[in-house]
């Protein structure tokens, strides 16, 4: 975790079908013309690549959607694309999103060979009720094979998990965190389900967990991840030190990194950029201009440094001051309400020391309204 480097995130938005917790920008069930959108791909690249080529990418992530949906042969022309760009690290971490059907594990070896060292399995749950609940297309014996399989394939693997499901008790969670921690390898991410606006979930009555269960959940999780050696660096984050997610610690550290395809984001050279969210539109646009860019504003340096607050009291580290004030132009003392950081060191939430400000477990089972203390 040495400074936030610079990331190039790539977006696919197609999937099979849509999860009925998915509030991300993906569209299920569509004919994909798979040579247009890698020529697509390729030409936004280009574009972005001619105003950041003095910076040295530190990961790439294909993101979604489902990027293991997308043809092994654009995922690699994407990787030496951005090779022959930019003066890369040696050690470019390049992580692609993947379902776990058998489908989609049958592409592992060719996604390898194409410059992927660093594989995200998305399997949520490990028992077929639980998957079929959140619309999942795998089985749990889909997921242990494609874990396996990804395991003696790439040299880095993570795997996301949904807790918090409807009926999910306190013992539940543990025996199955307990299996999970016995799969994983290096890195896992683990999610409570949250009801978003505008899903399929958001129609339905669901009972989620009320906040004492709630509570217990992270606390057992935060508990059992560190007491088998991967311990959270972030709210939702867990791994081994030294194999943390350098992708998403840009994010969370303040750094730059270029957003390529629908609706990604991006944030370079002062500006903050979103490409069109409609595939339709962006392909439009990229084949018309040669990029997909909606909106393109100047980084007011107020509001940069309140999300560099933001993000980077998720991890565990919290956020070194002089780090901050050398990335935001601004001390932290300049940004943070006084009187809400006082209550905030009283409560218990937070930690305020030499070097900056770290949130304590209590804080980050209450972020946002810790937030809205330290910012009002």
């Amino acid at each position: 975790m040495n400074g936030p480097g610079f990331g190039i995130y790539i977006h696919w938005p197609f999937c099979l079908s849509k999860c009925p917790y998915c509030d991300f920008n993906s569209h299920a069930g569509r004919a994909v013309d798979h040579g247009r959108w890698q020529r697509a791909l390729l030409t936004e690249l280009d574009h972005f690549a001619a105003e950041t080529r003095s910076r040295t990418p530190t990961s790439i992530f294909f993101g979604g959607g489902t990027p293991s949906l997308m043809e092994p042969g654009t995922v690699a022309a994407l990787v030496a694309a951005v090779r022959q760009h930019w003066a890369c690290t040696e050690d470019l971490e390049v992580t692609l999103e993947a379902n776990p059907t058998s489908v989609e594990a049958s592409r592992f070896a060719a996604f390898r060979d194409g410059g992927v060292n660093r594989l995200s399995l998305g399997i949520q749950a490990l028992d077929d009720r639980s998957l079929r609940f959140l619309g999942r297309r795998h089985s749990a014996a889909e997921a242990l094979q494609a874990l396996e399989l990804a395991r003696s394939t790439f040299p880095h693997i993570s795997f996301d998990l949904i807790y918090g499901r409807p009926g999910q008790t306190l013992a539940d969670w543990r025996a199955e965190l307990g299996q999970a921690l016995r799969l994983a390898g290096e890195h896992l991410s683990l999610y409570q389900l949250t009801i978003e606006d505008g899903t399929a979930f958001a129609g339905r009555d669901i009972a989620l967990p009320d906040d004492t269960l709630s509570t217990a959940l992270f606390e057992a999780t935060q508990e059992m991840t560190a007491a088998a050696g991967r311990p959270a660096y972030e709210i939702s984050n867990h791994a081994r030190p030294g194999a943390e997610c350098r992708h998403n610690l840009t994010y969370w550290q303040g750094g730059d990194w270029l957003g390529i395809g629908p609706g990604a984001h991006g944030r370079f050279g002062g500006h903050a950029l979103a490409q069109h969210a409609a595939p339709e539109h962006w392909l439009t646009a990229v084949e018309a201009e040669g990029h997909g860019t909606e909106i393109r504003d100047v980084l007011d340096p107020r509001a940069r440094s309140e999300e560099m607050v933001m993000m980077g009291l998720r991890l565990t580290a919290g956020l070194d001051a002089e780090a901050f004030q050398a990335a935001a132009g601004l001390a932290l003392a300049e940004v943070i309400n006084p009187r809400g950081l006082e209550r905030m060191v009283e409560g218990g939430f937070i930690l305020a020391e030499t070097a900056g400000l770290r949130t304590t477990p209590q804080g980050r089972l209450v972020l946002n309204a810790m937030l809205a203390e330290l910012l009002a």
